[in-house]
């Protein structure tokens, strides 16, 4: 069965889960400059992969999950 929205990706899903547990970890943080760039990445991996998601090759899909695994 084929992916038909990046919602179903078991890994976005997992990378949402995460973001919210890195805001309510650092939520609380008065290191403004870390806890903006901690939760910044945390958001950046599932925007990624649904970026890549919408793109018309697997290659560039490939790159996206590449980029959201840094």
């Amino acid at each position: 069965m084929a992916i038909q929205k990046f919602e179903d990706i078991i890994a976005w899903q997992k990378s949402q889960d995460l973001a919210i547990d890195i805001y309510l970890v650092f939520g609380l943080s008065k290191d403004f400059g870390f806890k903006d760039q901690i939760t910044r990445a945390a958001i950046s991996i599932s925007n990624n992969i649904a970026e890549g998601f919408d793109r018309s090759f697997d290659a560039d899909f490939s790159r996206f999950l590449y980029i959201a695994l840094g």
